[in-house]
């Protein structure tokens, strides 16, 4: 089989569960893999070592710098981006394959089948949502903010319709844990930013998140998992306007 000129860059952190999956799917199909690891205490860079041309240790301290500065790795210029916990299936890699012959576009969004345990996630706007992973390293640079980092696309992306599996959320004790750490960092972001969160406008986006998840998205077709993401998306406005005004009232305690 004839390998494809593009590079998939992996980025982990204590991995060992997944590291195997990912790698096996891009492995004798990509012309190169790169992992770049978050200086893991398991054994992820051990087994990565078995599949990868390449396995960095970078401690991530900003993932748009972090995500940018793995893609200027490779060695080709398309980047196939991808988490430790996701990985390719037969149908995109077919896919990718064909859509990168004379492909006028700087990246391509690309489907997550998102699941929590072993449920996959199909409404509250989980699915299709297709993110850009497939890019130009050359066109495309990641927003340099420490959570939910934007991509800028220096010209069109294509979508393809095949998907990536993302097994993001073991359980829901994960998912929980995921929300926790990431309304921190958002909650930062807003600071450094220096965004006005009036309460007003706190209480808006608290429910109108979980309306738009739950009903207008249609998350009651998942049933009770449906409503747990619905009711997690609203709390992810709650705890990240909450952390914000710790960090405010941190900050005026320290200027006395």
């Amino acid at each position: 089989m004839n390998k494809i000129p593009i590079s998939v860059v992996i980025l982990t952190k204590n991995e060992k569960e997944n590291i195997n999956k990912c790698l096996e799917s891009v492995y004798g199909w990509a012309d190169e893999i790169i992992v770049v690891d978050d200086e893991s205490t398991d054994e992820t860079r051990e087994l990565a070592a078995k599949y990868a041309d390449k396995v960095i240790t970078r401690k991530m301290e900003v993932e748009g710098v972090h995500r940018n500065w793995a893609s200027a790795q490779a060695r080709n210029d398309w980047v196939l981006s991808l988490d430790a916990d996701q990985w390719v299936s037969q149908e995109l890699k077919d896919e990718i394959s064909t859509a990168l012959k004379d492909a006028p576009y700087a990246a391509f969004s690309i489907p997550l089948r998102n699941y929590i345990g072993t449920y996959w996630v199909r409404y509250g706007g989980w699915y299709p949502a297709g993110k850009v992973k497939l890019f130009k390293k050359s066109r495309v640079k990641y927003e340099e903010v420490k959570v939910h980092p934007r991509v800028f696309i220096d010209g069109k992306c294509g979508h393809l319709t095949k998907d990536i599996i993302h097994k993001g959320y073991p359980d829901l004790e994960h998912f929980l844990t995921s929300l926790n750490r990431q309304t921190t960092w958002e909650a930062q972001k807003w600071f450094n930013q220096n965004k006005p969160m009036k309460l007003g406008r706190f209480i808006w986006r608290t429910t109108d998140r979980f309306i738009r998840t739950y009903f207008v998205k249609k998350g009651y077709k998942d049933g009770f998992i449906g409503f747990v993401v619905a009711y997690f998306a609203s709390l992810y406005q709650f705890m990240s306007y909450l952390k914000y005004r710790e960090i405010i009232l941190e900050q005026k305690i320290c200027k006395k």
